[in-house]
């Protein structure tokens, strides 16, 4: 299985940007479809962005659309999420997931989890 560890959360103003990072660990990364989700406190863990095994495929959320990139890079084992323009609305506690196939954008498709990292939008 695969291990994984995200970093990069923080306190921001609205209109700022931060940078998510996922690294993992243990098996082999390239091997994993990887996804980006979010939770707020009393809501439900949404969709967010999600990557293909290669990075040459990409989906992204309608409401993160224009302002989130997701990416990775196999050779450091790691997945990014480059988050601009944010909101408050953004605000949340956001998750990596990994999977063994293809592209997913729910939370029950994902194997494999992180322990999240809080993203605090001040308006």
């Amino acid at each position: 299985q695969v291990q994984l560890v995200e970093s990069g959360g923080g306190l921001v103003q609205a209109g700022g940007s931060l940078r998510l990072s996922c690294a993992g660990s243990g098996r082999t990364f390239s091997n994993y479809a990887m996804g980006w989700f979010r939770q707020a406190p009393g809501k439900e863990r949404e969709f967010v962005a999600a990557i293909n095994r290669s990075g040459s495929n990409t989906v992204h959320a309608n409401s993160v659309k224009g302002r989130f990139t997701i990416s990775r890079d196999n050779a450091k084992n790691t997945m990014y999420l480059q988050m601009n323009s944010l909101k408050p609305e953004d605000t949340a506690v956001y998750y990596c997931a990994a999977r063994n196939i293809g592209l997913a954008v729910t939370p029950r498709d994902y194997n494999y989890w992180g322990q999240g990292t809080q993203v605090t939008v001040s308006s």
